[in-house]
């Protein structure tokens, strides 16, 4: 089976109202090709779920800033300023999430479980709606899962298999959301033949990877 395809290619996966996670870390790791081949693609109305929102002119923070996104998922908005605003105005719904219990959200979605347990957020705005447990005396969040429709996600390299290779801080988010959507997309800086690759330094399995693309220089 080929994987691989072109970033031109890509855009025609994109549809209007669409759950979408993306990878990255204040653009860290983030797939920075693949978010300007949706922001060309024209979808609308998505929902986002990331860290954060990036910054205005870049990386996922320009769908924002285009009033592309409807809803955003995220652990925080302070870098960039129009997410705020549009928070503010009504404009877009954003629900705020720790960032440990982002992450563990995002893992439970990927692992097929129900969700997780948490003290994070308990007394505080955090727990508005959420259902509380109690165990051991000791007072918990029941936090849930999360899936998308796809992942985009980036890596520093990938055999045509899609066994992939992070670059330190890179990492963040991209192995947990790999695993947490229907259909995972992942841009590459390079691509190599399968075997390349030791083994024992591959970090999400070619199993989960749908499609490749080499980056264009982002």
């Amino acid at each position: 089976m080929n994987k691989c395809m072109s970033l031109h290619e890509v855009k025609a996966v994109f549809r209007d109202g669409m759950t979408i996670m993306c990878g990255g870390f204040l653009g860290v790791g983030s797939p920075e090709g693949l978010v300007r081949e949706l922001m060309s693609n024209g979808a609308k109305n998505l929902t986002l779920i990331s860290n954060d929102s990036a910054f205005p002119d870049s990386g996922i923070g320009q769908l924002i800033a285009n009033k592309r996104v409807t809803r955003l998922i995220a652990s925080h908005i302070g870098t960039n300023p129009e997410t705020g605003r549009q928070m503010i105005a009504k404009e877009l719904e954003v629900i705020l999430v720790p960032q440990g219990t982002l992450a563990e959200r995002i893992r439970c979605g990927g692992a097929g479980l129900g969700g997780v347990l948490t003290e994070t957020g308990v007394g505080t705005l955090v727990e508005e709606g959420k259902i509380k447990l109690t165990a051991n005396s000791i007072k918990y969040l029941v936090e849930l899962p999360l899936r998308a429709d796809i992942a985009l996600i980036k890596a520093k390299r990938a055999d045509r298999a899609g066994n992939l290779v992070y670059e330190k801080a890179g990492r963040n988010f991209n192995p947990l959301m790999a695993l947490a959507a229907d259909l995972v997309i992942v841009e590459v800086d390079e691509l190599v033949d399968c075997g390349e690759i030791d083994p024992e330094t591959v970090i999400t399995p070619g199993v989960v990877i749908d499609k490749i693309v080499v980056s264009g220089g982002y």
